[in-house]
């Protein structure tokens, strides 16, 4: 697939999503780490996900795929495991969660290994996380996209920011517990996407692992063991709401509306703020159990605070555009180190069917008129996010919308396409 065509109009109708990428890999992370065997259902394996399960297959466990049944065997971390004493291969692709999360982890097992790196990932920001590690027994040196670590993670105080990377604390809380002894996180400046930091204290308490929450941070105790009940041995992980905003900003320019199911009314999940944002934008959103329904409703401007929301961003940028006013995005500096440079990418592709928007250091300003006129090719920068809120763009578009490298949807959304093809026109 190269070019993806998407002919304009409203659309409407019944979804239902895939499972929560953010849920997913932080249960096969526990899972892995823990004292038996167990497995998740899963509806769709994107992109992340199997660098995700890749990578823990590099450090010893043993993971299998039968009709969305996902069954793991531990890694072998206890002491008195034999160790292989070749360095593990880690194909990471372009997943950051996936670097960011099992750094610490390879650490903690005292693992040599090399993380193979694709697309911008080597390019993210490390450096700070990298020499706190370095600072705590790690050997980490990189040579292009490769990044080749070694050495036993030792417990201690670790200080870090709390504004470039959630995933640098979720790392931490993932291994912290293997370690010969306690530990302290010290959070040095307020955590933005701590809505994600909270699915990894979720993900830690279902598999056993305690802590104590601290004024900057968290107090770990070291010598814990990952543990799975008999009552979540097998656990079907729930829809994903990062995933079903571009459904939802969808049905916020169709008078019949467009309903998701298989969306958890009380779930964990930082992107479930996206009913918020759009009853702000003045969609109607009804909640009916598992569904939610999102249709028109008088819409109008607003104003959106990124720094917890930043995956949100781009889809909540179309909508902004298909509303008369002028809506402001700030606190969202750091979507310039996503998988493009967000802010930019996500002006230009509004910029490419006819959106007037400004572009600002954190953020955007966005002239909303209504309506966009569509008819040109969009280059989602190889951004999975890019291309399906440019696919949202064409619901309020008079020419067709043509987007480019439309395959970088499989990072997250392998079925965006056949999914989004399946509404129909309003």
């Amino acid at each position: 697939m190269d070019i993806m065509t998407v002919n304009p109009g409203k659309r409407t109708g019944r979804i239902g999503i895939p499972s929560s990428k953010s849920l997913a890999h932080r249960a096969l992370i526990c899972r892995a780490l823990a004292d038996q065997c167990s497995g998740i259902v899963l509806d769709g394996f994107s992109a992340d996900i199997k660098a995700t399960m890749n990578c823990l297959k590099g450090l010893g466990a043993e993971i299998s795929i039968h009709e969305g049944v996902m069954e793991i065997t531990p890694v072998k971390w206890f002491p008195e495991a034999k160790q292989s004493l070749q360095a593990a291969q880690l194909p990471c692709s372009e997943s950051g969660s996936t670097l960011r999360f099992l750094l610490p982890v390879a650490g903690a097992l005292g693992r040599e290994a090399v993380f193979v790196m694709e697309g911008r990932l080597s390019e993210r920001p490390m450096e700070r996380f990298e020499q706190v590690l370095i600072d705590h027994g790690m050997k980490i040196r990189r040579d292009g996209r490769n990044l080749y670590c070694s050495g036993k993670l030792e417990p201690g105080e670790y200080k870090l920011p709390g504004n470039i990377s959630s995933q640098y604390i979720s790392g931490l809380l993932f291994a912290l517990p293997l370690l010969d002894g306690s530990s302290r996180i010290r959070i040095e400046t307020d955590l933005e996407s701590a809505d994600y930091v909270k699915l990894t204290e979720g993900a830690l308490h279902d598999a056993g692992i305690i802590w104590e929450t601290t004024q900057d941070g968290y107090l770990i105790p070291g010598r814990q063991c990952y543990h799975i009940s008999a009552a979540t041995k097998m656990a079907r992980i729930e829809g994903d709401y990062s995933a079903a905003a571009f459904f939802l900003c969808a049905g916020a320019f169709s008078q019949q509306g467009i309903t998701v199911h298989d969306l958890s009314p009380d779930s964990r999940q930082g992107d479930r703020r996206i009913l918020e944002e759009l009853e702000r934008f003045g969609a109607l959103v009804e909640v009916q159990g598992r569904e939610v329904t999102v249709r028109k409703g008088q819409l109008k401007e607003t104003t959106i605070d990124g720094s917890m929301i930043p995956d949100l961003i781009p889809v909540l940028s179309v909508v902004a555009a298909g509303v008369r006013g002028t809506t402001r995005i700030y606190n969202a500096a750091r979507l310039r180190m996503k998988e493009s440079d967000r802010i930019m990418s996500t002006c230009r592709m509004l910029q490419s069917l006819g959106a007037d928007v400004r572009e600002l250091q954190d953020g955007l300003i966005i002239y909303g008129n209504g309506e966009l006129k569509g008819g040109a090719l969009v280059d989602p920068y190889r951004d999975h996010r890019i291309a399906m809120s440019a696919a949202v763009g064409a619901c309020i578009c008079s020419e067709p919308v043509m987007i480019k490298d439309a395959e970088c949807v499989g990072k997250s959304y392998p079925d965006f396409w056949e999914d989004f093809g399946s509404l129909g026109m309003e």
